[in-house]
């Protein structure tokens, strides 16, 4: 059987997910802008009480995976139409007049979560709903959003701007080594040479008090013999 094309098969958001069996209906509706959905309750279907359940169907099919995936139909009626005889195919006239029933009030219950913009004629949720202008929030932004969002980014775009013209280090970077004055090699950063462990301190000058080389023999200040 056909099923036949009336404004209950037409959902009132652009896409929904039929999430129904044989053992009822159930569907879930989704908001146009952030896609989070609303679940409906579940009807339990009263064809599948009946006994011999599975001499309604005409062919051997896996009917969970029949109806579940999304019905995007976007407001193409007899797209939607198509989609709906394919997936309901070999399911009883009863079980599918259950469905459109089924259909018809999960929709109803579905709209009292839902706002329909009268811009743009979008489906959308509470997050997406501009309760105070009265339209959703791409035709409507929400100021207090929009401001605190645009401060935000004003705010990151002046520290970057800032830290490109700070100079962190200033000067020339020059790398000295320690030559040991006994065996000549380079002695490491201790207070002893790496190689044979000669004393790398500073001879202090007696007369000046000036540190000099442990190598030098003369005092670099006053001259005193070391």
């Amino acid at each position: 059987m056909a099923i036949q094309e009336s404004s209950r098969l037409q959902p009132f958001t652009r896409n929904f997910e039929d999430n129904s069996t044989e053992a009822g209906f159930q569907f879930t509706f989704y908001c146009d802008i952030c896609q989070d959905g609303y679940k409906t309750r579940f009807i339990e279907s009263k064809t599948y009480k009946k006994s011999g359940l599975f001499n309604m169907f005409g062919k051997a099919v896996a009917v969970g995976a029949d109806l579940a995936g999304m019905y995007r139909v976007g407001g193409a009626l007899e797209r939607g139409t198509d989609i709906l005889n394919e997936r309901h195919e070999g399911m009883s006239p009863e079980w599918r007049r259950e469905w459109e029933q089924a259909f018809e009030i999960a929709q109803n219950e579905a709209k009292g979560h839902f706002y329909r913009c009268p811009k743009c004629k979008k489906y959308v949720c509470e997050s997406d709903w501009n309760e105070q202008d009265g339209l959703c929030v791409e035709c409507a932004p929400r100021e207090n959003v929009e401001v605190t969002a645009a401060r935000a980014e004003r705010m990151t775009e002046e520290i970057k701007e800032k830290a490109r013209e700070s100079n962190v280090f200033k000067g020339d970077i020059e790398r000295r080594q320690t030559l040991c004055p006994e065996c000549g090699k380079p002695a490491g950063e201790g207070k002893f040479c790496n190689n044979c462990g000669a004393a790398l301190g500073l001879n202090k000058c007696p007369k000046c008090g000036a540190k000099n080389n442990p190598a030098s023999r003369f005092c670099g200040e006053c001259g005193t013999k070391l």
